[in-house]
């Protein structure tokens, strides 16, 4: 197999380093964390941007608005804009990396006209409303009510950690429209816009002191039954799908970041002397880049192995490993900074605050997307088959 870039894949290298030496200098300051109408103007402005020159939905079909990259184009602009330090995609993560290929997947013409430019083009901002205070892991286990009269859905119920819901336009919510059904048959998978009345969203700050995350209150809120993708009672199998991409290349921006972070750690280390005399802490920095190298390639396995542009279950695997050894990353470079890894402000010209914060938050990452504990079991089950592990009701 030849692994080199084609001239195509190298012109097209280029042609993107160019567009982002022009255009990053153009952004302003990002705004406040906590200044949430500046922070979807300033994701949004660069959604617009990237809309504009061609790149949203780099991996997207023609059709549905995207560039139509190759599996080796995307991941060259995967590459490019984490090294580049471009906007994190922030309010717009959902829409981009989930609800929209989930659409383009699984809904109809008419929600794919609707909502597929629009998401494109930053004009409108998702939020999730997957996990319950009593169904976070155990998703199946969701409580939030869907009953049909005539036209439409009335919803009723309560969702916890939805991402960026004080911002949104539209949440992809999952809700149990046959409660007698076995637990993974009676769901479906709605477009919620958020203006509806009823829907009330409460902001919930974290440990590291930010608000991106919400619970949602539903009383007796009418969604229109045009707003469901997929079949009713089938929204389990959507909701797969939609967690497949969570789960895909969510990471791959993140796993460049962390390697670039790390380099920066090693040449914080040298400035710092006495941490890098510590042969223990030499040997973790080497093996992490080792670590994140290999998580790396296999991103870009997984990637190449893609069927009909859906992630298959190997994003699993990147999605375990890399929550693990970000932890580890950000662990390390608390040892490289000391007593000032204790403060979320910069301390004599060391970058303390940036690693402060990113610990604090890698914390969530083998939560986050699918517990660690959820993602050994679909290692097991659909990937060495293994057998299922017994349902908790059925003990």
């Amino acid at each position: 197999m030849d692994l080199r870039h084609t001239e195509g894949e190298q012109a097209f290298r280029r042609e993107l380093r160019a567009w982002l030496d022009r255009a990053l200098p153009t952004l302003p300051p990002p705004p406040r964390r906590d200044d949430w109408a500046g922070r979807r103007a300033y994701d949004t402005r660069w959604q617009h941007m990237l809309h504009e020159a061609g790149y949203a939905g780099i991996d997207w079909p023609p059709d549905a608005g995207g560039r139509g990259a190759s599996p080796v184009e995307h991941l060259i602009y995967l590459e490019e804009t984490a090294r580049a330090g471009v906007p994190y995609v922030g309010v717009n993560f959902v829409g981009v990396l989930h609800a929209g290929p989930t659409l383009i997947a699984e809904g109809t013409p008419e929600q794919r006209r609707r909502h597929l430019p629009r998401i494109l083009s930053g004009e409108d901002v998702w939020c999730q409303g997957f996990s319950e205070p009593a169904a976070g892991s155990d998703l199946a286990a969701l409580r939030t009510a869907a009953v049909r009269d005539g036209d439409h859905y009335v919803v009723s119920g309560q969702k916890t950690w939805s991402s960026f819901a004080q911002v949104a336009d539209y949440c992809e919510l999952l809700v149990r429209t046959d409660p007698g059904a076995p637990r993974h048959k009676g769901i479906t998978w709605l477009i919620v816009p958020m203006d509806l009345p009823g829907i009330e969203i409460r902001p919930m700050r974290t440990l590291a002191g930010s608000a991106e995350f919400a619970e949602l209150f539903l009383d007796d809120v009418r969604v229109p039954v045009g707003n469901r993708v997929g079949a009713e009672n089938d929204g389990w199998r959507v909701a797969m799908v939609t967690l497949r991409f969570e789960r895909g290349t969510a990471f791959a921006g993140d796993l460049i970041s962390c390697l670039e972070l790390l380099r920066e750690l090693a040449v914080l280390a040298r400035a710092q002397g006495t941490a890098w005399h510590d042969d223990a802490l030499r040997r973790e920095l080497g093996r992490l880049h080792g670590e994140l190298a290999a998580l790396w390639s296999l991103t870009k396995w997984n990637v190449s192995q893609s069927r009909a542009r859906v992630p298959g279950v190997g994003g699993s695997v990147v999605k375990l490993r890399f929550s693990e050894l970000r932890q580890r990353l950000f662990d390390a470079a608390a040892e490289v900074l000391g007593p000032a890894a204790l403060a979320v402000s910069d301390l004599d010209g060391l970058p303390n605050g940036r690693y402060v914060r990113e610990r604090l938050s890698s914390l969530s990452y083998t939560i986050a997307a699918g517990s660690s504990q959820i993602q050994r079991n679909i290692i097991g089950e659909r990937i060495l088959g293994l057998p299922r592990e017994p349902d908790a009701a059925a003990r």
